[in-house]
């Protein structure tokens, strides 16, 4: 396990997945982190690489070729090299080998930086392309937040906010792919009541999200998080059913929808990458 600290905030990561087991607020001594009970949902924050969400019945084509994968890709069961930059930054690598390249033909270098500042931890994504072809993929965050914080407080004492939306337009997972029909979920004053019962019928995609910043906030008192993230031009928010949690995800990329043809160079949200290219996108968390 791999640890960042400074006088305001600790974090925990393992090196399967790059992924964050733990943020935790040392004033508040409060865990802002999903447990990763495995009788809910055994994660608590993969990164989603080289596709985002599923594939039309778990397959692509590129260049008439039929290649399989799995939801989210590969990478979050992935070891990742890791470098500790300091006490308040890490850095993790994985780089494309023989394995990666039986059902993703492509060379790449996926890193995320994990980076401590006051109250914050931000985690950034970063692809190279080093061979002489494009590079096509997508990449997302998972991060898993606790809902309740405290043992006395229940789900439905918390809401999320959204910074510049009052009406959320989302569409529904059918069998692990999007329904290209959408709903409206209204806010009251920015704020979306937190329930249950939001989640079970799979996750809350976003293709037209306005806000950058989404904030956990309870309104008995003033503990919580603003979650903030740039450049992603896709969210999702889930739950596994009645678990105590709440993801927040920004993709850039998205599952299939129940109509694609299944051919890699257009699927929507693909992210194309020239050879010798170098792309990145950056989500923060700030907890108090």
């Amino acid at each position: 396990m791999i640890l960042l600290e400074n006088e305001y905030v600790k974090a925990s990561f393992e090196p399967r997945g790059a992924e964050l087991k733990s943020l935790f607020n040392k004033k508040t001594n409060l865990e802002h982190l999903w447990s990763g009970d495995p009788a809910f949902w055994g994660k608590s924050s993969p990164v989603l690489f080289p596709i985002v969400g599923a594939l039309k019945d778990n397959a692509y084509f590129y260049k008439n070729k039929r290649y399989e994968m799995s939801r989210h890709g590969f990478a979050r069961e992935k070891v990742f090299k890791t470098a500790q930059i300091s006490e308040q930054e890490v850095l993790f690598t994985l780089e494309s080998d023989e394995e990666t390249l039986l059902n993703y033909p492509f060379q790449f270098k996926l890193c995320l930086r994990y980076r401590l500042e006051k109250t914050s931890l931000s985690c950034s994504y970063e692809v190279f392309n080093p061979a002489t072809e494009t590079l096509l993929f997508s990449v997302g965050g998972h991060p898993a937040f606790a809902v309740p914080l405290q043992k006395e407080e229940t789900y439905d004492d918390y809401f999320l906010g959204f910074n510049k939306d009052q009406c959320l337009v989302y569409h529904k997972i059918e069998q692990n792919l999007i329904d290209e029909e959408t709903k409206e979920l209204p806010l009251n004053d920015g704020k979306l009541a937190l329930q249950h019962s939001l989640f079970y019928d799979d996750a809350l995609v976003f293709k037209s999200l306005k806000s950058d910043c989404i904030s956990i906030g309870n309104k008995n008192n003033g503990h919580g998080l603003q979650f903030s993230f740039e450049g992603f031009p896709f969210f999702g928010i889930w739950s596994a059913k009645n678990a105590d949690f709440v993801c927040l995800e920004p993709w850039c990329g998205i599952a299939d929808s129940i109509h694609h043809h299944q051919q890699l160079e257009e699927k929507e949200g693909i992210v194309s990458l020239g050879a010798g290219e170098h792309w990145k996108r950056c989500w923060k968390v700030d907890v108090f």
